[in-house]
């Protein structure tokens, strides 16, 4: 088992995020330069790169997270960046088309503080664009020669059937009045943890990783996303929209039965129970009601609960990670980006 350093001794995270944008961006840009014209130019306004009119703009790109735990994970291993790039570029790709569907299923209008790409291009012509980029995603894998190709193939499709699933649930929950702590974290776990799972097993796979390697770094992945959507949870909830670019309370208006919430919703006393019967009314929640609810979580326990989760998942996570990093591989780096998706303010 290797030692990751605890203090960040290693090289700054922003650092290590920019020289993986530097590797990785000119794969992604290629890659969706291939798509016919009407698909690109919806992808290339949702990717940040150009306007509605096509012309090149800067700036509101995403952050290439899942990129970069792909080509950590193969650095961590013992592997090479180039052998990484595809997969790195295919789980961004799929990450976009679920980003794509998700705006237009729930009705949100910003994304990376600028119009989503439905409520400019057209809800039909979004998911169009979503489809693309899903389609993409297996022929940039299977273009790519490497040969571990065919099982990140498959590997990749069990965490999109998992995606699905656990976006499909969650949707479900905002139909139901009562939704239980296991369900619901079942749901987190395939809706956000099967793709980090992935990312970090298809990179490790690229890398070279042998198949216990790649177990490891697939749970590791896991554990970090289900972390990462409860820290998620918490911003679409008390973050502030000009740092998160995302409408404020969002999940609450759509009464997303995400984590925090269920906890607070099952926690008996006073301020759950005022927080059921918002959630349980026959109409949406506006205006002040939203407000209410966001207190009613916190003083409830929904926050403080979803705070201490997060952290001790990412401490399990950090466990599969030593069991599976190279005695020479730059672990500390994986380690240090694992802590900063789940402490972030956007």
């Amino acid at each position: 088992m290797v030692a990751i350093e605890e203090t960040g001794h290693g090289r700054p995270t922003a650092e290590v995020l920019a020289d993986v944008r530097d590797i990785v961006a000119p794969a992604l840009r290629a890659a969706v330069a291939a798509l016919p014209p009407a698909p690109r130019a919806i992808a290339e306004y949702h990717f940040g790169w150009r306007d509605e009119h096509g012309n090149p703009v800067s700036g509101a790109s995403g952050k290439l997270f899942r990129p970069a735990l792909a080509l950590l994970a193969a650095r961590t291993v013992g592997g090479a960046d180039r052998d990484a790039v595809p997969a790195a570029v295919a789980v961004e790709l799929i990450h976009n088309f679920s980003l794509l569907h998700d705006d237009v299923m729930d009705g949100d209008t910003t994304r990376r503080h600028r119009a989503t790409a439905w409520s400019v291009f057209g809800t039909g012509s979004a998911i169009l664009a979503g489809d693309a980029l899903l389609s993409l995603a297996f022929d940039t894998l299977a273009a790519s020669g490497h040969p571990a190709a065919g099982d990140a193939a498959r590997r990749l499709d069990t965490a999109v059937q998992r995606l699905i699933g656990g976006q499909s649930a969650d949707m479900d929950f905002e139909r139901r009045t009562h939704v239980d702590a296991a369900e619901c974290r079942a749901m987190a776990e395939s809706k956000t943890g099967a793709l980090l799972g992935g990312a970090c097993a298809l990179g490790s796979a690229f890398g070279g990783a042998g198949t216990a390697q790649v177990e490891d770094m697939r749970r590791f992945g896991e554990l970090l996303g289900l972390a990462f959507q409860i820290a998620d949870d918490l911003l679409g909830i008390w973050g502030d929209p000009a740092v998160t670019g995302k409408p404020v309370h969002s999940d609450l208006r759509n009464r997303k039965k995400s984590l925090p919430v269920v906890a607070a919703l099952s926690a008996g006393g006073t301020e759950s129970g005022e927080l059921v019967a918002l959630f349980t009314r026959d109409r949406p929640l506006e205006g002040a009601e939203l407000a209410r609810a966001a207190d009613l979580v916190e003083m409830a326990g929904g926050r403080s609960w979803g705070e201490h989760e997060t952290a001790a998942l990412l401490q399990q996570a950090l466990d599969h990670l030593r069991r599976a990093a190279y005695a020479g591989g730059p672990a500390s780096d994986l380690a240090a980006l694992a802590r900063l998706a789940t402490r972030r303010d956007h």
